[in-house]
């Protein structure tokens, strides 16, 4: 399999899922202002939405979407548990955690990258994120994951928003449950090496 992202972007989650689950891959960076792979090749023409993550998988497939490919990659590599069991409670728990990270969390940050975005629509989406960060901390609260008691692909997509608070200088110290949370899925060693391919650590 081949991913293909952007250091630091959402593709960082499926980064993550693919070095979590023991998966061979490999990678390719996406210059994503330029539609451009680091080979050279039109990313458009790979991924006509224009934005990255993008899994090619053995047989060509092209799979796109953070959420759908991160549960891909877990139901590759059954026993690792990056999901739990399909068809239980618990796997509807991931499912709904992954669509609040996505629509809740994930976009809210989109006017905050934007420099065309006004005043008031930044304030806007950090007004919400405080709102969407409080709910989180309250999930977390006396829990190490979001869901049971083992690390799934919520928690590293959950981990990837996080990281973007420092961007766009957005505190996260009114909030010790998630700070302890990142802290904690930083120091798994899958997110160190996948944090260390995109050049993200020193």
């Amino acid at each position: 399999m081949k991913l293909y992202f952007s250091p630091g972007a959402c593709s960082l989650s499926p980064h993550i899922a693919l070095l979590e689950a023991g998966l061979p891959f490999t990678t390719e960076k996406v210059n994503i202002r330029k539609r451009l792979t680091e080979s050279g090749a039109d990313f458009m023409a790979i991924n006509p939405k224009g934005y990255v993550p993008a899994l090619e998988l053995d047989n060509g497939t092209i799979l796109t979407e953070g959420v759908a490919i991160t549960q891909y990659i877990a139901d590759q590599a059954p026993d690792k548990q990056l999901t739990p069991a399909h068809a239980t409670a618990e796997h509807y728990q991931l499912l709904e955690w992954l669509n609040f990270i996505g629509t809740e969390i994930h976009k809210n940050y989109s006017p905050l990258f934007n420099p065309a975005s006004s005043d008031d629509a930044k304030a806007g989406a950090r007004a919400a994120l405080a709102k969407r960060f409080a709910l989180v901390a309250q999930r977390l609260e006396g829990r190490d994951y979001l869901i049971g008691e083992r690390f799934s692909v919520a928690d590293g997509y959950l981990f990837t928003v996080l990281n973007w608070a420092a961007v766009v200088q957005f505190d996260l110290a009114p909030y010790p449950v998630l700070q302890a949370f990142h802290a904690r899925i930083a120091a798994r060693p899958a997110v160190q090496q996948a944090m260390r391919d995109e050049g993200l650590l020193g």
